[in-house]
C-alpha cells in the first residue's frame, strides 16, 4: 500500500457523519476542576443491536475517573423499557443513556437518548451515521457528546497518538486512536526516529530521523502524506516542538561541536540560535502561549530543567529535586510541566507547576519516560518498560488509571498526543 493510499484510508476511518441535532441541557453534572472528585454514577445501557458500541462508550467514560458506569447486572431496567426515574433514584444515578443501533448494507446508524434522573427529563437525543468500518469513531463521538453534556468540557476520545515502533533495524512512525486502536502506519521509517511532535492544527508531524548516518529533522504533511526535510546540519539535530503559529519550531543541534538550542521558520527555512553556552543544552519546548522556553542543561553539573523567554533570555533553573531531570513538556494551558526524573537508577514521570513548585511523582514501575499531555491536559501518554519491553501507556494526570495501549510483542516509544 502506498503512503498516499494509506492516508486516504486513515482519513476515511476518521470520518463520522452526525445526523439529527441534539437536545441538550445547560446543567453541568460534575466540575472537572474540583478537588477530590467522587465518580458520578451513570448508566450506559447495552444498546439494542449495538453492544460493542455501548461497551466502547463505557470504557471511554470509565477511563476518565470522573464517572462510575453501573454494570449491567446492577441496572434496574432494560434498554428497551421506558425510562422510569423513580427506579434509578435509589442507586444515586445521575444520568441514564439508552441507545439503538441499526445497520444497512454500508452504514451503521445509532440513536441515543440521555435522561436526567433527578429532573426526570430527556437532556440529550442524537443520531449518528457512519460507514460500517467506522464503528469505533462513532462510539468515541457518542462518548465526546456525553462527556460535554456531563462536564461542559470537550472530550479527548477522538484524539490520536503518534509514536515510534521499533522493528529492529528500522523504526516507523505509527498513529493510533487515543486508546491504541485503529493503528495506522504512516510509511515513514529510518534507522532511528525520535520525538514526533504534532503541529498545533494536528495536520503535520515534526520529527528527527537518522538515515545514512545523518541526523536530520523532517516534517510530515498528514493530509498529503508528503515528507519534507527541514534541517540538515552537521552533527545531531533533535527536534523540539512548534511555536503556536505552527510556522516556527525549536530544535537542538550540535553543529558547532556542542549542543545548542535553535529556532527555525518552516516557510523561509531561516533560523538562528536561541541559547548557546559551553554546556549541553537540549530538549527545547516552547510554551502554549509562545512566550517561554523549557530546555534541559547540564550547566549545574547534572541534567536539569531550565526556563527562559522565547528568545532565550532570562535563563533560570526550575528543577532542584533529583540529579537527573529531562524531557519536559508543557500542559495545553501552560500551567503545568511534566518531565522525567531518575530515581534509584530508573526513569520516572513527574509533574509540577510551571514555576517548579508542587512536584509530584506519577509512576513507580519500571522505566517511564517521554510524557505528553492530552489536548485537555487531564491525561498523559508515556513510554514504559514495566512489562519487559517499551510500550505506550496512558494515565490520568494525577497518576491514576495507568493503562497499556500498544499490544504485547510490539516495541513502541516516543508518544505524542494530538492537539485535537
Amino acid at each position: 500500500m502506498t503512503a498516499k493510499i494509506g492516508l486516504f484510508l486513515w482519513a476515511l476511518l476518521s470520518f463520522v457523519l452526525m445526523g439529527t441535532p441534539s437536545v441538550e441541557s445547560s446543567k453541568v453534572y460534575i466540575d472537572v476542576n474540583a478537588p477530590n472528585i467522587r465518580p458520578l454514577p451513570i448508566a450506559i445501557q447495552t444498546f439494542s443491536n449495538g453492544k460493542e458500541i455501548s461497551e466502547i462508550v463505557i470504557s471511554d467514560l470509565n477511563f476518565t475517573g470522573l464517572f462510575y458506569c453501573l454494570p449491567e447486572d446492577a441496572q434496574v431496567e432494560r434498554n428497551d423499557q421506558p425510562f422510569n426515574a423513580r427506579s434509578w433514584i435509589p442507586l444515586n444515578t445521575a444520568l441514564v443513556v439508552k441507545g439503538n443501533v441499526s445497520k444497512t448494507s454500508q452504514n451503521i446508524i445509532t440513536s441515543i437518548t440521555a435522561y436526567d434522573v433527578l429532573e426526570n427529563r430527556e437532556v440529550l437525543r442524537k443520531e449518528y451515521s457512519a460507514s460500517a468500518n467506522l464503528l469505533r469513531p462513532l462510539a468515541h463521538s457518542i462518548s465526546n457528546d456525553l462527556y460535554r453534556l456531563l462536564t461542559g468540557q470537550t472530550g479527548v476520545f477522538r484524539s490520536r497518538i503518534a509514536f515510534v515502533v521499533d522493528r529492529g533495524k528500522t523504526k516507523e512512525i505509527n498513529i493510533s486512536d487515543y486508546d491504541g486502536q485503529r493503528v495506522f502506519n504512516t510509511g515513514i521509517s529510518a534507522g532511528i526516529i525520535m520525538s514526533p511532535r504534532w503541529s498545533p492544527d494536528g495536520r503535520q508531524l515534526l520529527y528527527s530521523a537518522e538515515r545514512d548516518r545523518n541526523w536530520e529533522i523532517y516534517l510530515l504533511d498528514l493530509e498529503q502524506m508528503r515528507e519534507r526535510r527541514l534541517v540538515s546540519l552537521s552533527g545531531l539535530n533533535i527536534t523540539g516542538n512548534f511555536f503556536p503559529n505552527g510556522q516556527s519550531f525549536v530544535f537542538a543541534s550540535s553543529k558547532d561541536g556542542k549542543t545548542d538550542i535553535h529556532r527555525a521558520d518552516i516557510g523561509t527555512m531561516k533560523g538562528y540560535k536561541l541559547i548557546g553556552s559551553p554546556w549541553i543544552d537540549i530538549s527545547p519546548a516552547i510554551s502554549p502561549d509562545g512566550k517561554s522556553l523549557l530546555f534541559v542543561s547540564n550547566r549545574s553539573g547534572s541534567p536539569q530543567i531550565y526556563i527562559a523567554d522565547s528568545e532565550g533570555n532570562g535563563v533560570r533553573r526550575l528543577t532542584f529535586e533529583g540529579g537527573y531531570n529531562t524531557s519536559p513538556a508543557w500542559s495545553p494551558t501552560g500551567d503545568r510541566i511534566v518531565f522525567t526524573s531518575m530515581v534509584d537508577g530508573k526513569q520516572q514521570v513527574f509533574i509540577m507547576k510551571a514555576d517548579g513548585s508542587s512536584v509530584q511523582r506519577l509512576t513507580d514501575k519500571g522505566n517511564n519516560e517521554d510524557p505528553s499531555f492530552s489536548p485537555d491536559g487531564r491525561y498523559l501518554v508515556f513510554t514504559s518498560d514495566r512489562d519487559g519491553s517499551p510500550a505506550i501507556y496512558i494515565m490520568r494526570a494525577n497518576g491514576e488509571g495507568q493503562v497499556r495501549i500498544t499490544p504485547r510483542g510490539i516495541r513502541a516509544y516516543g508518544p505524542s498526543w494530538s492537539p485535537n
